[in-house]
């Protein structure tokens, strides 16, 4: 199986159109998170129209699994705690969003929404509580925040999610696909890959321009292939 993943778009519609152009050669494209911008000119709802439309196109090519990110959320629950909403109204046969697993030739992929407090971070960990896949299932989390290491640093710090390194001590998924901390991969103590016991995480990072920073993942074969404006690195799975 083959999966194409990218983060952090952020609006930028050329990627978009680069998304759709290279969805072919994957069994699935994967999106964690931020597909809005919160500083973005257009309002949010607008964002979410035209992103509907970009996703709808996609999941006619291939199937495509979705995690919001904190720029995502059109609205508060109750908690005060930032919700998604509109992403949950894409959910189809072949569209994945927040709070779905699915198994796909013989792998579970389990599409987490951004946590915002309390209240959605214990729902993340009941989603999956019970998404845990019978034994010999390849386990592969979409979580748009990174873990806390080299895939969160941020120049200065590193702004992972520390809660993401408990829950992959405790379940210990196969492969971690992360997002939002944009310029981790491109630092000397960053990383776009990480290995957390038996788990692999990622992160690609964000560039400008038409080209996102892009992950290969190649199931079969076991290897991650991270392409960015540095070049194309390799990752053995093994």
């Amino acid at each position: 199986m083959k999966l194409l993943f990218v983060a952090d778009l952020h609006y930028a519609l050329k990627q978009f159109d680069w998304l759709h152009a290279n969805a072919p050669g994957s069994d699935a494209v994967i999106i964690g998170g931020d597909l809005l911008d919160l500083a973005g000119s257009l309002d949010l709802d607008v964002q979410a129209v035209v992103v509907e439309q970009y996703l709808g196109r996609l999941s006619g090519l291939t199937r495509v699994f979705v995690s919001s990110g904190n720029h995502d959320g059109d609205g508060r629950d109750e908690a005060g705690e930032s919700r998604a909403r509109w992403l949950g109204y894409l959910k189809g046969e072949r569209l994945h969003v927040d709070g779905d697993s699915v198994d796909l030739d013989g792998t579970r992929i389990t599409v987490c929404p951004w946590w915002d407090g309390p209240v959605s971070r214990e729902e993340v960990e009941r989603q999956l509580l019970a998404a845990v896949p019978p034994e010999g299932t390849r386990w592969i989390w979409v979580h748009h925040a990174p873990p806390e290491g080299p895939l969160g640093w941020t120049g200065k710090v590193s702004a992972g999610d520390v809660f993401l390194n408990g829950w992959i001590e405790r379940f210990q998924p196969d492969l971690v696909l992360c997002g939002h901390i944009h310029n981790a991969p491109f630092h000397s103590a960053g990383a776009w890959v990480q290995r957390l016991g038996k788990s692999w995480a990622f992160n690609p990072g964000r560039e400008i321009g038409e080209h996102p920073t892009s992950l290969w993942l190649d199931l079969e074969e076991g290897s991650a292939r991270w392409v960015s404006s540095a070049g194309v690195e390799v990752q053995e799975l093994c």
